[in-house]
């Protein structure tokens, strides 16, 4: 399923013009999802209330995406005419 989500969310990130925040979020976001995937055992000793809310691919990268878009602040270049 994570997977499915990750190529269709390349698609459509590859047809738009992103800058350097969006690239860092991507940046951050998609290994996170991933790798919740890969190992799942990354949680094994978290809470019960945090395995439940991260052991998915697609919280943890969503998740991750939404505080990033929310807390990451970069200076962006002016564009020239």
């Amino acid at each position: 399923m994570f997977g499915m989500v990750a190529a269709v969310s390349i698609r459509i990130i590859a047809s738009q013009e992103i800058g350097r925040k969006e690239t860092l979020v991507l940046a951050v976001s998609l290994p996170l999802g991933l790798g919740v995937e890969l190992m799942q055992d990354v949680l094994k000793q978290a809470p019960e209330a945090i395995r439940s809310i991260f052991s998915s691919g697609i919280t943890t990268g969503g998740l991750t995406a939404i505080i990033g878009n929310i807390v990451i602040r970069v200076k962006e270049e002016s564009k020239k005419d």
